[in-house]
């Protein structure tokens, strides 16, 4: 049974910044690719980032492209989401994901099958 548990959620100023970290467990962790995805009130979940399972290849959306970083540490089987230069459009509860497909790097919802429960971010104008 795959796990993920995010944390690292809350409250900041608009500029300010925030790591979000996705805890795994259930299976082997590296070779899978894992997503950031988001969901505003009233608003579609969207994609946010993706990491290989290597690590080596990123994807972001265009809204957050230069201010947010993913990363991944096969280590400590978590995936990291760096977020600066926070704005109020940016809250959302945020959520990660992860395939049971190997070599591939998914960018939509859909395409992912293991998600977890959500971290709350706000962003205070």
């Amino acid at each position: 049974q795959v796990q993920l548990v995010e944390s690292g959620g809350g409250l900041v100023q608009a500029g300010g910044s925030l790591r979000l970290s996705c805890a795994a467990s259930g299976r082997t962790f590296n070779p899978y690719a894992m997503g950031w995805f988001r969901q505003a009130p009233g608003k579609e979940r969207e994609f946010v980032a993706a990491i290989s399972g290597s690590g080596v290849n990123t994807y972001y959306a265009a809204s957050v492209k230069g201010r947010f970083t993913i990363s991944r540490d096969n280590a400590q089987v978590t995936v990291f989401l760096q977020m600066n230069s926070l704005k109020p459009e940016d809250t959302a509860v945020y959520y990660c994901a992860t395939t049971k497909r190997l070599a591939v790097v998914p960018r939509t919802g859909h395409e992912y099958e293991y998600w977890g429960q959500g971290t709350q971010v706000t962003v205070s104008s």
